[in-house]
């Protein structure tokens, strides 16, 4: 009988058929129904499989998505488990070949562009960027298992099941982890030791006990039991192997963290899919600064008299500004109030929003402030953790690393960057409407492809933009103070902009990179220091704040434009944030084809 090519494509995931398909002639001169398939079916039914197989591929990803078909499954991160990651890319791209772009809808279309750059990505991470032999902070299994213990979408013994079964390979997974580290940076190194001692948390004696109060049988729980002991072994085996690969690294030197411009190009086009370069970007950035500066200048200056009385204004407008950010940044939450005040803003964020019909928002979607992991800790103070469209009920957490680990000035230089009118753009960002409320609506997209596989760049963006949007329509009455702080905060982003691609394409020195920071957007020297910290364990990460809100505050302000009397700020909000979290030129085009 006849296959169509979709068909018979499918089975190629399974390695069961070719990509052309197989005719079998009929018998007996019986005519065989031929079953037409569109070019739009095609693609829905290819983004299924393409899902499915992904998932089988990669366990601990589905397990962040909400996916949890495959929770007992661990890949250890070898030659093979790399070859089978080609095997599919190559796979999945000639099964995308097969499918006319041309005759799909303007959402499906979109849809196969971010399959194929997700595809290129994996591609080009194990073939040309190859972090998997220089980057120790990859290997951490942590996460997975966290995921599954404190996941609600199955009872407790069910998945206790599934952590007995993962467990069994933790120990390959470090010794695959160390056969591939290969000449490392020092930062990594340094990173992946204390986040592996955060991993330590996870397999406690509070699991033990989980498991003996468990439905297992008495085989089973002292199976479990040993199983979490040699799994704790084999992670402090790896955190005294990669502690001892410091040293060497110390007295020997390392690799640079820093990728030059032709990696940074092209992870920056992978990442975050933007119609601007890396370097067009960083041009934008530096125009904008000076845009803010100028803004916070003439704030300053309306505020010093009142902050100032009998002090003469400094003539250089860069010392009255930091002059007046510096008197203002006193007013700050105490330590050991820092995640209670962040739990209580978030009230007052909702009213606003609902109030002032910014945003549809979903009650019945739970945020909860929590302490950082710790397996967690060392990248960023402030995150979200969102469950993915498969767990939609889920908590998303908003994650806090508390400052009890930090001496008094170093707490006090944090509390100060993190200051009263400061802390409630952070909120806005991370929660309400920024982080948390897109991730909900993305969720709820009709196409998985786009919650799925959206990027960085819109996510971050999304939330940049939220600030402003707020200030503008009224949060904080448009109180001076606050706005002085907003652009401090706006400064921040784009600095992060300017500082990640001067230290990977231009190679500026840590004190440089202090100086970028604290000398010219006025940030607090703990502050200036994580940024320095972060922009050296990754890249291009720190770019997708800015890049993003520029895309969306700008197509904003165009179909503003478009829609003139008939533009509704709610109708935008709700529109834009229902195609998932698709890089922003797609959103765009998808919303002026209306």
């Amino acid at each position: 009988m006849n296959k169509n090519i979709l068909t018979s494509a499918l089975a190629i995931a399974i390695g069961t058929a070719t990509l052309t398909g197989c005719q079998q002639a009929p018998s007996n001169n019986v005519v065989v129904e031929q079953n037409v398939v569109s070019a739009e079916q095609q693609a829905q039914q290819f983004s299924a499989q393409f899902i499915e197989s992904l998932w089988q591929l990669s366990p601990t990803w589905a397990l962040y998505s909400g996916y949890q078909k495959y929770a007992d499954k661990l890949v250890v991160p070898d030659d093979f488990s790399r070859q089978q990651t080609l095997d599919f890319v190559k796979t999945q791209r000639t099964m995308l070949s097969a499918i006319n772009t041309d005759e799909l809808s303007p959402s499906t279309r979109i849809d196969m562009a971010l399959v194929k750059n997700t595809l290129d990505s994996m591609e080009w991470n194990i073939t040309t960027f190859k972090s998997w032999q220089w980057q120790p902070t990859q290997y951490n299994v942590a996460g997975g298992f966290a995921q599954i213990i404190n996941g609600k979408y199955a009872p407790l013994d069910e998945r206790l099941e599934s952590v007995l079964k993962r467990l069994k390979l933790v120990p390959q997974y470090y010794a695959a982890a160390r056969a591939n580290i290969e000449n490392p940076t020092l930062e990594h190194t340094k990173l992946a030791i204390m986040q592996n001692k955060g991993a330590l948390g996870i397999f406690s004696d509070d699991l033990i006990e989980k498991a003996q109060h468990s439905s297992m049988s008495n085989d089973d729980k002292s199976l479990f039991e040993s199983r979490v002991l040699e799994a704790r072994q084999a992670v402090m085996s790896h955190i005294d192997w990669l502690a001892n690969l410091k040293q060497d690294l110390d007295k020997n030197g390392a690799r640079s963290f820093r990728i030059g411009s032709d990696l940074y190009e092209q992870k920056f086009a992978l990442d975050i899919q933007s119609d601007l370069s890396a370097n067009e970007l960083y041009q934008k950035a530096l125009n904008d600064k000076q845009v803010v500066l100028s803004e916070m200048a003439k704030i300053s200056n309306k505020l010093w008299s009142k902050y100032f009385p009998n002090t003469a204004k400094p003539s250089d407008k860069q010392a009255m500004i930091s002059q007046m950010i510096e008197k203002l940044s006193v007013k700050h939450v105490k330590r050991e109030n820092f995640v209670e005040e962040i739990r209580n803003q978030i009230p007052a964020l909702e009213a606003f929003v609902i109030k002032n019909n910014l945003i549809t928002l979903d009650k019945d979607k739970p945020l909860v402030v929590r302490e950082t992991p710790e397996y967690m800790r060392g990248f960023a103070g402030a995150s979200i953790s969102a469950p993915g469209p498969y767990d939609k009920k889920a908590n998303t957490y908003y994650n806090v690393t508390p400052l009890d680990n930090m001496s008094e000035e170093q707490a006090e230089s944090y509390l100060r960057e993190y200051n009263h009118w400061v802390l409630q753009v952070l909120n806005i960002h991370e929660a309400v409407p920024g982080h948390y409320t897109q991730l909900v609506y993305s969720n709820m997209a009709p196409s998985l492809v786009k919650s799925l596989f959206g990027n960085g760049a819109m996510i971050e963006g999304w939330a940049v933009y939220s600030e402003r949007m707020m200030l503008e329509e009224g949060y904080g009455d448009f109180e001076p103070e606050l706005w002085l702080m907003y652009y401090k905060w706006n400064l921040r982003v784009i600095t992060n902009t300017i500082l990640d691609y001067e230290i990977h394409n231009k190679g500026i020195s840590k004190e440089q990179g202090l100086a970028l920071m604290m000398d010219g957007a006025f940030q607090q020297q703990a502050e200036a220091e994580g940024k320095w910290h972060r922009a050296t364990v990754s890249q291009v990460q720190l770019t997708s704040y800015y890049s993003g809100y520029r895309d969306i505050y700008d197509f904003r302000d165009e179909y503003k434009a478009l829609k003139g009397k008939d533009y509704n700020v709610k109708a935008f909000h709700d529109e834009f944030l229902s195609y998932g979290s698709a890089p922003v030129k797609f959103v765009r085009e998808l919303m002026m084809e209306k």
